[in-house]
């Protein structure tokens, strides 16, 4: 089928086309005059998904950020969301709302959840794309009612953010306080059996997880544990050596002077002086020598001793020890548990619900529904999709000869002439019709 042709069919069945595309823009323009108006309206609130958190410290990881905001976009149409805008409203006390619960005829459901749904389906949120602002959306069939819902489910939001928020820290901090105590009780028990093994044993163990007698041991070898060294008394002291040169001197003056002379006789009772003050010296570092040994000899046996009692007692000192790493375990997790449960309890009370506040909601102007340009547009190209469509069935299954490419393709035999019709003048003579030859060749190329 060439164009020319499917342009002559149309052209045949030009008011069939025309009839429905005019039927199709009549009932697009009924319908849409009858059909209820949606209006919406959009309230904005800011997450604070980048912002740390006012008690922690903390932010987000980029891994939660996707979840988070889903969870937010589901708050928004959540039962118990909806329950708080229905009692911000006042619905309950609403004729219109009423009226509208009665002739549902929703007997299984009371007014309250049954407003609580019909928000739910009427509520939408959305993250705008490249920020973290979230737009709460409300649609119905009145513009006041939408801006009104609007602005509640915005506030509503905030308020079940917080709620939740609390609730959560609140049943945190019940669930670390409980550990804590159990924490603490099992402290208890450690410590007290740590000193029943002490009591019983005579063993004490300090901060450092040493026991006394490993310390005195430790002590005992680092004050006794090394070689004993004698004092030297062959050395010579300054007295030794005075009484030396003073020996030297009364030889020489012996020499030249007699037994009774009195330089001599000072010289000798000088020499006996020195002779007592060295003996008296040396006797002394004897003496020192032999205190020196008797101690040396006496912190050896205290340290043989005390290294006994240290080995006799290692496991006891061993199992002490085991039984503190488990007192220093259960103290820390007691910590532990008391500072996350207090951290909780001030997460509890925190005022801020994780979002600020934006633009009120504007009463929209125009209703988002029904869109009447594009109804009555679609309408009318769907009504002459519908008549072409009904013109070309109509030919396949009745078809009309209205041109020599028709009766080519309808009669297999050349068309040898054409006949026009005859022609009336203004004269009101009538003209013979003329004959026109047809082109065999032509005929056959077209039909083949």
């Amino acid at each position: 089928m060439s164009i020319t042709q499917f342009l002559r069919i149309l052209w045949a069945y030009r008011t069939m086309v025309a009839v429905l595309t005019a039927a199709c823009l009549v009932v697009s323009g009924v319908v849409v005059q009858f059909l209820p108006p949606r209006y919406e309206a959009q309230s904005r609130v800011m997450l604070d998904i980048i912002k740390p958190d006012p008690v922690t410290g903390q932010v987000m990881a980029t891994a939660f950020l996707r979840a988070y905001t889903k969870t937010q976009i589901e708050l928004v149409r959540d039962p118990q969301t909806a329950r708080l805008v229905v009692s911000d409203l006042n619905w309950a006390a609403d004729p219109v709302m009423l009226r509208k619960y009665r002739e549902s005829r929703s007997d299984d459901l009371d007014f309250e959840r049954w407003a609580a749904q019909e928000i739910s389906e009427g509520a939408s949120a959305r993250l705008i794309e490249g920020s973290n602002i979230l737009e709460i959306t409300y649609s119905s069939d009145s513009p006041a009612r939408a801006k009104q819902v609007a602005d509640s489910l915005r506030k509503a939001y905030l308020e079940t953010t917080l709620q939740s928020r609390r609730e959560a820290a609140r049943r945190n901090a019940e669930w670390y306080e409980g550990q804590a105590s159990k924490s603490r009780s099992i402290l208890f028990q450690a410590e007290k059996t740590k000193a029943d093994f002490e009591r019983e044993n005579g063993i004490l163990l300090g901060d450092d997880k040493v026991d006394i007698d490993s310390a005195r041991l430790a002590a005992l070898a680092t004050s006794g544990g090394g070689a004993f060294i004698a004092p030297s008394s062959s050395g010579a002291s300054p007295s030794a050596l005075q009484l030396s040169r003073m020996d030297a001197e009364l030889l020489e003056a012996s020499k030249v002077m007699g037994p009774n002379h009195p330089q001599l006789q000072q010289m000798r009772q000088q020499r006996e002086l020195l002779a007592r003050q060295v003996a008296q010296e040396r006797d002394a570092v004897n003496s020192a020598s032999a205190s020196a040994l008797s101690a040396q000899r006496a912190t050896s046996g205290l340290l043989e001793a005390q290294k006994a009692k240290v080995l006799a007692q290692r496991e006891k000192i061993e199992r002490l020890r085991l039984m503190q790493d488990e007192i220093d375990l259960r103290r820390e997790q007691y910590n532990n548990a008391v500072a996350r449960a207090a951290q909780l309890r001030q997460e509890a009370d925190v005022a801020e619900a994780g979002a600020t506040p934006l633009a009120s909601a504007i009463t929209p102007q125009a209703p988002v529904f029904p869109n009447k340009p594009m109804i009555v547009g679609a309408a009318v190209g769907g009504g002459a999709v519908i008549g072409i469509l009904g013109a070309l069935l109509l030919e396949i299954f009745g078809r009309r000869i209205r041109s020599l490419e028709d009766l080519a393709g309808a009669v297999e035999a050349p068309v040898l002439a054409i006949i026009r019709p005859a022609s009336v003048s203004k004269s009101r003579k009538f003209k013979l019709p003329k004959l026109q030859l047809a082109n065999p060749l032509r005929t056959r190329t077209s039909r083949t």
